[in-house]
């Protein structure tokens, strides 16, 4: 008796677990649509709209019902021929909205900093939008329809403001001439060269490893004032950054030297506020 009782608290159980599970049963592929197949990026225009997308839900089906409250929406923008593959494409995601809206300036910005197009050339961009709902593998992402559009990206505002005076040196335990000291003369030796308004490059520097070091457009001088930054140093914290290249900005962390000691070439990007650290 006691063990058909327990079967059929087995049977019942299982029977429990089967009846309350989510089931997918499919959805619909989200229609995206564009505001305009040709955007207008000129200069002194930053404030304006420059394309404006909207989507539709995909109903999810699940055996529960429809469900829509927790769907995610990346919106992809890749150029053509890319397939939404390429290295620098910019996604975005979403969450509990059917539109977003993206003005002058955001775009160009997203063209120049983030995907690192070439100024003043027309491209032919593809757009689109993958819904997906929870992490369970049995749910698919459903893409959208794929559209087209046109637009010429103009050199926008770099990230960080580069230094006014034109000048970068490196300074820190990282390097031969350890921390700079108020007054110190310039080092040739740890002074960038200027290959851009906003690239700076050292083509060669022997650092230690595990050090610290900043970047400082005044060597010897730690007390300039705005326009002009008293130093570049990492976003990130203090020895959490990547030693192989990372973001900065005005102020901030020390950065940190890669774990080889070596001779190094480091690249300061202003533009996209971005350091490159190779070995050589």
């Amino acid at each position: 008796y006691q063990i058909l009782s327990m079967l059929a608290l087995v049977t019942f159980a299982a029977c429990e677990k089967v009846e309350n599970k989510v089931l997918f049963e499919g959805g619909t592929a989200p229609n995206l649509v564009a505001s305009t197949a040709t955007v207008r990026l000129q200069p002194g225009e930053e404030s304006n709209t420059a394309i404006r997308f909207t989507w539709t839900n995909p109903d999810y089906k699940l055996n529960t019902g429809l469900s829509s409250h927790d769907v995610k929406y990346k919106l992809e923008i890749d150029t053509l021929g890319g397939q939404f593959n390429s290295a620098n494409k910019f996604s975005e995601t979403f969450s509990k909205t059917l539109a977003t809206s993206y003005t002058v300036g955001q775009l160009n910005s997203i063209f120049g900093n983030s995907m690192l197009l070439r100024l003043g050339r027309e491209y032919t961009f593809q757009v689109r939008v993958v819904a997906s709902l929870g992490t369970s593998s049995d749910i698919q992402p459903i893409s959208s329809n794929i559209l087209s559009f046109k637009a010429t990206p103009f050199a926008p505002p770099p990230k960080v403001a580069p230094p006014v005076v034109g000048e970068l040196f490196i300074t820190g335990a990282a390097t031969p001439g350890n921390w700079m000291s108020a007054g110190d003369a310039p080092l040739n030796s740890q002074k960038f060269r200027r290959e851009s308004a906003t690239l700076y490059v050292l083509d060669r520097i022997t650092l230690s490893a595990n050090n610290g070091y900043l970047l400082v457009p005044r060597y010897g001088n730690w007390s300039s004032v705005a326009p002009d930054a008293e130093k570049y140093g990492s976003v990130k914290a203090t020895n959490s950054m990547n030693p192989a290249g990372d973001d900065f900005q005005a102020g901030g962390n020390d950065h940190r030297s890669p774990s080889v000691a070596g001779d190094y070439k480091i690249e300061v990007n202003f533009q996209t506020g971005k350091t490159t650290v190779t070995k050589l």
